[in-house]
């Protein structure tokens, strides 16, 4: 099952058998034993590609769930010896993982050298039991589910222009102001070019228009500190240049309430201690 598991996180046998120390020759006859022993192809292989059959897709799920019981039970042990260990598959947003996540994840290790974590820095929601994935940090409302978010806080949306924009074009009284205004559209963010904010506990919408469009958001930030236009954040991905005077914030009190900033993970019959030491480092690492 672990090989299976593998083969399929790591997207090749190759590399599967890389991560497990195992040989390509082993791994194929791991594949094709397990295949012949329930009497299903659990994976189609060509020499471009790799994909889950139906039948791939369902053992998959079951496998990471047994494999999960393993790991607290093995996990167990470690609790009653009074140290955390094991491994940990963490996820977090990008930009907000490599400013913040990540120093926190490295001082955890410090403090808990049995512990293992694998950090996947991704841009996009991750079904964490499909994926076998921990806990992730998420900045968004989160959906009512079966998962437990532990709340870290919130982040808010902002706005910000250059100081050279904002010498040329007068800083801005009011959000409609920017509809006559060139903006910096970042849609990582804002999927349309309607950009929201609140006056007197109301929401406002304003259409934006700009020279420059782009879904990421390095390019976005250097845009604006170019003086290409007013642009729309979430306030960690500009802090740098805020602080260096690169950036300004304009119209902070017409903002929208802070975004949630949650740390999410699976029913509580999965915590493993590891588990458990990790939330409770983030608690007190990642509040805002």
């Amino acid at each position: 099952m672990r090989a299976f598991v593998e083969i399929v996180d790591q997207g090749s046998l190759t590399a599967a058998g890389d991560a497990l120390d195992r040989s390509l020759p082993t791994m194929v006859r791991t594949l094709a034993q397990l295949e012949r022993e329930l009497g299903a192809v659990l994976l189609r292989r060509t020499t471009r590609r790799m994909s889950l059959t139906e039948e791939g897709r369902v053992y998959l799920e079951r496998c990471r769930r047994i494999l999960a019981d393993v790991a607290e039970a093995e996990a167990l042990v470690g609790d009653v010896r009074g140290e955390p260990q094991g491994p940990l598959r963490v996820t977090a947003p990008v930009l907000f993982g490599q400013r913040h996540v990540a120093p926190a994840v490295a001082d955890f290790l410090a403090a808990n050298p049995a512990v293992q974590v694998d950090l996947l820095l991704l841009d996009r929601v991750v079904d964490l039991v499909e994926e076998g994935i921990d806990a992730a940090v998420r900045i968004a409302h989160l959906a009512d589910s079966t998962m437990i978010a532990v709340p870290l806080g919130g982040m808010r949306r902002v706005l910000c222009a250059s100081p050279d924009l904002l010498a040329t074009y007068g800083t801005p009284d009011d959000p409609e102001a920017l509809s006559a205004l060139p903006c910096v559209r970042f849609f990582g963010l804002s999927p349309s070019s309607t950009w929201r904010f609140q006056r007197d506990g109301q929401d406002v919408a304003v259409a934006v228009e700009g020279s420059f469009t782009t879904n990421h958001v390095a390019a976005a930030v250097s845009a604006c500190s170019a003086g290409l236009g007013f642009g729309q954040f979430l306030a960690y991905q500009i802090a740098p240049e805020v602080e260096q005077g690169r950036l300004e914030v304009v119209l902070p009190q017409h903002e929208v309430p802070p975004i949630p900033v949650s740390l999410v993970y699976a029913h509580a019959r999965l915590l493993s201690p590891r588990l458990r030491a990790f939330v409770d480092w983030m608690k007190d690492r990642l509040a805002f």
